[in-house]
């Protein structure tokens, strides 16, 4: 089974072909980042504006690369929820118009779900149930994913999200747009234990996060030094926030884990791209006998083979739009459309 898959959700216009879930044909991404770098952040409308004019080259090229033509297509899978509202809406009304001409099935598909699909398509024997860190710029959750389409929130973040933080603490030391690939980077020269940061835990509730405070923790000592006249090594700052930040998020993980009897871990999303956090939680399951999944870095951000692979599952389990589809820049993974 081939499906054409669309992601627009922030500032990457994507598209690819897979097959089965699990095979990609094809995988085409138009990055707007050295637009956006200019302005240290996405521009809501700048992205709009560039997925409109990206779309249809990208999704040509996808088709050309798989060598697929719409005939050979099954369906169309498209992320519609959450992201930038103006973003996602240029993907689902490209899919929307393509599904009502060429009379193929339109799949909607959730784009935290997508991220843990990426994971089907690194790791071909993965199959749930699996306990799953999902971590972006914008989400940070801890998933029981129960089948491909069935999911439970354990945890999540009560403020900021792990990778926007990590995004201003870069952008307060000076670092370019993305930042939180930049201090990872710099990070892997410092002293993790340089400076001492807070650990925020929210009280009654052991899964969930809490990075406001941290973020603020940094941004204090920066500042601070900067009045006195000090000047930090910044590769320590980086080490030692990107430190903070992994240990909030594996300890939380790993209780989860623990606690639900769940021997089979998972993380997904941009974040799950930094190198810390590969290393440590690979470290923690191999002394804990258990087994650990993530995606190639490749599929770590934003694309749409993804969103194909979820696509897969969804149709497989009915899960099929008309044309009365719209965007939403919020909606929870468990009880999507």
């Amino acid at each position: 089974m081939k499906i054409l898959a669309i992601e627009s959700s922030c500032d990457e216009t994507a598209a690819a072909v897979v097959e089965d879930g699990r095979r990609v044909l094809s995988s085409v991404v138009a990055s707007q980042v050295n637009e956006h770098r200019l302005y240290g952040g996405v521009v809501p409308e700048i992205a709009s504006r560039r997925h409109a004019e990206a779309i249809v080259p990208v999704v040509r090229q996808a088709l050309e690369q798989a060598d697929v033509g719409l005939g050979e297509l099954d369906a169309i899978g498209v992320t519609y929820a959450p992201g930038l509202i103006g973003a996602l809406l240029v993907g689902v009304n490209f899919a929307k118009g393509l599904s009502l001409s060429t009379g193929l099935p339109l799949v909607p598909v959730h784009h935290l779900r997508s991220h843990i699909a990426s994971n089907y398509i690194s790791n071909p024997e993965l199959k749930p149930p699996f306990l799953c860190l999902v971590v972006s710029g914008g989400h940070s959750h801890i998933v029981m994913v129960e089948d491909y389409t069935r999911m439970r929130i354990i945890g999540k973040t009560c403020d900021d999200a792990a990778g926007e933080a990590f995004d201003k603490a870069a952008r307060s030391m000076g670092m370019p747009y993305p930042g939180g690939i930049a201090l990872d980077k710099v990070a892997e020269d410092g002293d993790p234990h340089a400076f001492k940061l807070p650990r925020p835990t929210v009280h009654g509730s052991p899964y969930d996060f809490s990075f406001s405070g941290l973020k603020t923790a940094v941004i204090n000592l920066l500042h601070n030094s900067a009045q006195k006249g000090e000047k930090l090594n910044r590769a320590d700052v980086c080490a030692s926030f990107r430190y903070a930040v992994v240990d909030c998020l594996v300890t939380n993980f790993v209780k989860a884990a623990e606690d639900l009897d769940c021997k089979r871990l998972v993380i997904a999303g941009g974040v799950s791209a930094n190198s810390l956090l590969r290393r440590t939680l690979s470290e923690e399951c191999a002394e804990r006998g258990w087994e650990f999944y993530m995606p190639e870095k490749s599929l770590c951000g934003d694309n749409a083979a993804m969103v194909g692979a979820q696509a897969y599952f969804e149709l497989i389990d009915g899960n099929v739009a008309h044309s009365d589809l719209n965007a939403y820049a919020t909606m929870s993974i468990e009880n999507p459309l």
